[in-house]
């Protein structure tokens, strides 16, 4: 793969996700940037099922199938650093920040307050999903949330507990 290559799809998957945000407008800015340059639309529509069906990021699996696609394992490795630089670079200039503000009294006050705003935030949530049940699965679906407080108070694994609360759902809330 020549270099001049290897710097398109660089240059291709800077671009991407400096303009958008990971899921559809990603990859609809892909399917107009790539189709007829890099991939045929059949490759392309190959490469975005199968980067679904794996899991992971869906952005960073499509971006390296596509430069594998077109420039083996170098290319996979540019599409991959082009993918991956922008939030990299982003997230070390905001911890930069607030390593400098660090010490500053109004940024721990400022994420104190954002805690009770988070708090009523997740319950806002909650209260949403309950009332949102319908007839008599209102009361099931109290129940189920109920025992999974319990299990969570028990330090059971939120894990495990999702899966039952899950399964509690297929059962009794059909």
């Amino acid at each position: 793969m020549s270099v001049a290559a290897w710097f398109k799809l660089f240059w291709l998957f800077i671009k991407i996700n400096l303009l958008t945000t990971s899921g559809p407008a990603s990859v609809g800015l892909l399917y107009k940037e790539s189709v007829g340059v890099f991939l045929s639309e059949s490759e392309f529509v190959e490469a975005v099922g199968f980067s679904s069906v794996l899991p992971g990021s869906d952005a960073l699996q499509l971006a390296m199938f596509v430069g594998y696609a077109v420039g083996g394992i170098s290319g996979a490795l540019a599409a991959l650093l082009g993918s991956i630089l922008p939030p990299t670079v982003l997230m070390l200039g905001v911890i930069s920040i607030l390593q400098r503000l660090r010490g500053e009294t109004w940024v721990s006050n400022f994420v104190h307050g954002l805690a009770p705003a988070v708090a009523v935030l997740m319950a806002l949530v909650a209260w949403q999903v309950f009332y949102g049940e319908g007839g008599g699965k209102m009361g099931l679906s109290i129940v189920i949330g109920i025992l999974s407080l319990v299990a969570l108070l028990l330090k059971a694994p939120p894990p495990l507990v999702l899966i039952g609360a899950g399964l509690l759902g297929v059962i009794f809330l059909r």
